[in-house]
């Protein structure tokens, strides 16, 4: 831990005392900034305004866009987590092009692609020295295969940025849980991904910690993790169990309006940052994360800005089942709006195929969302909006626009580089000569974007209501996004009406479904999409004639992800079964008794009872 503070303290210059020194007042804090004890208010904001990004940090936030690809043996398993028992000969795409997978992404304005090097079920995309359980142990390419590094070829010749993810939970790894043994097992992993495939642009971890082949949690050494990246790839930033990239919070593609990459919330690699988190209370779900009120109480603040993760389509592993359900390009768009708009980078996900190619409907998809984005910004209604404006609280600026401009949108950006200062902000629009407010908000950042409906106007004019000292604005542009048309698509995850259902009994949950059907399926959606504490995560499903005798189908007994990706998942049977009783005994992610609701239940029928 002694190394990681070093670091991020290396850009102090002195011991802050804000008595007035011009030197003192000006320097900036990079990455990291502590307070003194005795701090005041005032010195506390002063310091706040001047944290700013490492230039990994910055060159990380000016991406924008970037790209997960999730494959792996999930891809040919139909599952979204295995569970470390699968066959590696399962993993064999017929027609991998992991050029046709860049040249996508890159001609739809992405700027980075981040693999899933390995997944939760351990199975690893190149022929590691570390375990049986990877690409050499497939039939794909006679067992010679590499997809990393065919990946890493492939952003080399089209001028990508690359990054890995590399799962810490290993269900297949028989060491996990042996913690000294299996951190060891990890960074031998990490340093081969680190060493053998050039530069590494992003490292991806998540937080996922469940039990492994022997039923034991391991605890991880993030320090030890940490020192590896520093020392074999120092320029790669460390997202979402790291100190470089916060991860939002959701699943769903949406940040905050009031988006602070100066933030109270300690990364998670720290072992203060538990007590720090808890004594503020803070969490990555949090409203809150650098508001005065809230750095009343603060130590310490990191440049630790927001990546707003989410899937194309429902799940993160390609099914075909979801070749119809991508997300449209409204849908896409609203994220778009709701992530770079909102001062955080998007990282969306486009899984490949059984093939190994990224499917038609997605590459459609794309296309839209890229035409519409360059169609948008195509034209700046701004006059002279690049040019550097430093205000004071309670200042504004007027922008002309050319003449007989229609806009919806207005783009604000401010000089990260000198550290975000920004609090409050209001716009106005000059309609038929009169000024009228068209926005507010409250951060602004590296980019904000604010919607509203279509006006004509001649001038805009900004006014900073509150701000640590001075701020910086580098771009006010404006611009006019078309709208977009859609049908609302139902979703049908329930072929019986629920009018002759009958409960039972809670827990377990028992359900008379009226009547004897032939069940294909079940589907557990929790209400509304939202996550609880008390939801379902692991289930045994039974069925029965007469509710008396009971027949357990055999399933892998485990809604993946569903607590942070709360969608309908649907569970297929390996053959039809004749019921008129359903019973679902599920516990939470706490292991305790879940509570499921019956709207949360469907069932898919036979082809024969859906006629």
């Amino acid at each position: 831990m002694n190394k990681i503070i070093s670091f991020t303290m290396s850009s102090l210059l002195s011991i802050f005392s804000l008595s007035g020194n011009t030197q003192q007042d000006t320097t900036l804090y990079i990455k990291h900034v502590a307070f003194p004890t005795d701090a005041t208010m005032e010195q506390k904001v002063s310091m706040a305004a001047r944290l700013v990004p490492s230039p990994q940090q910055l060159e990380w936030q000016q991406m924008e866009l970037t790209a997960f690809l999730h494959f792996g043996i999930n891809t040919f398993t139909d599952r979204e987590w295995g569970d470390g028992t699968e066959d590696p000969t399962l993993f064999n795409p017929t027609e991998l092009d992991a050029e046709q997978w860049v040249r996508t992404l890159k001609e739809a304005g992405f700027k980075m692609v981040l693999l899933t090097a390995k997944h939760h079920d351990g199975f690893c995309l190149w022929p590691t020295q570390t375990t049986r359980h990877s690409v050499a142990s497939s039939k794909w390419r006679g067992g010679k295969g590499d997809v990393v590094k065919e990946l890493r070829d492939a952003c080399t010749k089209y001028n990508m940025k690359f990054g890995v993810y590399l799962s810490p939970w290993d269900r297949n790894a028989e060491c996990y849980g042996d913690s000294p043994r299996y951190n060891q097992f990890f960074i031998e992993q990490l340093t081969e991904l680190l060493t053998n495939y050039g530069e590494i642009h992003e490292v991806w971890f998540d937080g996922a910690n469940g039990e492994g082949p022997n039923g034991k949690k391991q605890i991880y050494d993030w320090e030890a993790f940490y020192k590896t990246i520093q020392r074999l790839q120092p320029k790669a930033v460390m997202a979402i169990m790291g100190d470089d990239v916060r991860w939002v919070g959701n699943e769903k593609g949406i940040g905050r309006e009031t988006e602070w990459s100066a933030t109270v919330l300690t990364p998670g690699i720290y072992a203060r940052s538990e007590a720090n988190n808890k004594r503020l209370g803070v969490y990555n779900k949090a409203q809150d994360l650098g508001s005065r009120e809230i750095l009343k109480n603060a130590t310490e603040l990191f440049w630790y800005p927001s990546e707003v993760d989410v899937s194309i389509r429902p799940g993160w592993f390609w099914h075909e089942k979801e070749n119809s359900q991508v997300k449209s390009l409204k849908h896409l768009t609203d994220i778009y709006f709701q992530s770079v708009g909102y001062n955080s980078v998007l990282l969306l996900n486009i899984p490949p195929d059984r093939r190994g190619l990224i499917h038609e409907a997605d590459i459609a998809r794309l296309k839209e969302f890229a035409a519409y984005r360059q169609q948008t910004f195509a034209n700046n209604a701004v006059e002279n909006g690049e040019k550097l404006w430093i205000a004071k609280s309670g200042e504004k600026c007027t922008y002309n626009l050319r003449t007989g401009s229609k806009i919806n949108v207005v783009l604000l950006q401010e000089d990260i580089s000198h550290g975000q200062r920004i609090e409050e902000f209001n716009i106005e629009a000059l309609v038929d000569g009169e000024w009228k407010q068209i926005g507010q908000g409250t951060t602004i950042g590296y980019k904000r974007m604010i919607r509203f409906p279509e006006i004509t106007a001649d001038a805009l004019r900004l006014h900073i209501k509150s701000s640590r000292l001075e701020a910086r604005i580098i771009n006010v542009a404006a611009y006019y996004a078309a709208p977009i048309n859609e049908e609302q698509v139902s979703s049908n995850w329930n072929n019986l009406p629920r009018t002759s259902w009958k409960k039972l009994s809670s827990q377990p949950l028992i359900i008379d479904l009226g009547k004897v059907v032939s069940l294909k399926g079940f589907t557990y959606a929790p209400l509304n999409e939202q996550a609880k504490a008390t939801m379902a995560y692991r289930y045994k499903f039974s069925v029965s004639l007469d509710g008396q005798i009971w027949k357990e189908i055999p399933l892998n007994g485990e809604f993946s992800n569903i607590m942070h990706n709360p969608l309908p998942q649907t569970v297929l049977f390996g053959q039809e079964e004749t019921a008129r009783f359903i019973r679902l005994e599920a516990t939470s992610p706490d292991d305790t008794p879940a509570v499921v609701e019956i709207e949360e239940i469907g069932v898919t029928l036979s082809d024969s009872d859906t006629k």
